[in-house]
């Protein structure tokens, strides 16, 4: 069975940091993209960053460039985001996906796999 399960949120003040991680299970990711996304209350799933198969390859949302960074161990089969200057909006409930491809993608319907979620909360 296939499992994608994230790790590390939590309640932190604004201006703080928190990594996410996520721990693929099941099978192997190496070869695919993989993603993060996050959907706070009322509103729509967005796209936060990705990265490529290798980790060549990163891309961002415009709101958390310069403040996240994705990174990945593909022996470990585990992604991270790390979380830096957290704002108020940046609280939601953050998903780790992976993708049915091996570059970079923000299209959520080109991940095929998705975690259960962990809360971020950040208190101003």
């Amino acid at each position: 069975q296939v499992q994608l399960v994230e790790s590390g949120g939590g309640l932190v003040q604004a201006g703080g940091s928190l990594r996410l991680s996520c721990a693929a299970s099941g099978r192997s990711f190496s070869s695919n993209a993989m993603g993060w996304f996050r959907q706070a209350p009322g509103k729509e799933r967005e796209f936060v960053g990705t990265i490529s198969w290798s980790g060549g390859t990163t891309d961002y949302t415009d709101s958390v460039k310069g403040r996240f960074t994705i990174s990945r161990d593909n022996a470990k089969n585990t992604v991270y985001l790390q979380m830096n200057s957290l704002k108020s909006e940046d609280t939601a409930v953050y998903y780790c996906a992976a993708a049915s491809r091996s570059w970079a993608t923000q299209r959520l319907n080109e991940y095929a796999y998705w975690g259960q979620g962990t809360q971020v909360t950040v208190s101003s």
